[in-house]
């Protein structure tokens, strides 16, 4: 067991505007993101398992063709492979999980 401060975790940017801090398990990663207004994640997909819970703000999150504002508290489920990309309409910090670990992001 350990314990990390999420201050004391290396910052990255992987899509600009997106400053994410990534804590790492066997299986899981928790990606703690910050994210400028406008900021906008191009449609991808990828091999895992997401949940994406919105802390502060408002983020517009397009899934599988359906498009829904996020506002604090709300969460979404994204299934493995599924088309899903969005962008802040405010300046915004979100919680996702991810399962597999995310290796991408070590």
């Amino acid at each position: 067991m350990s314990f990390v401060h999420v201050r004391d975790i290396r910052e990255m940017e992987p899509v600009p505007g997106f400053h994410g801090r990534f804590a790492h398990s066997s299986q899981m990663t928790l990606a703690h993101w910050t994210i400028d207004e406008g900021a906008v994640a191009p449609e991808h997909r990828h091999p895992h398992e997401q949940i994406c819970h919105v802390i502060e703000g408002s983020f517009e999150l397009t899934l599988d063709g359906e498009t829904r504002v996020l506002e604090p508290g709300s969460i979404a489920l994204i299934a493995p492979d599924v088309p899903h990309g969005g962008r802040a309409i405010t300046a915004c910090r979100l919680l996702d999980i991810f399962h597999p670990s995310r290796e991408d992001w070590r």
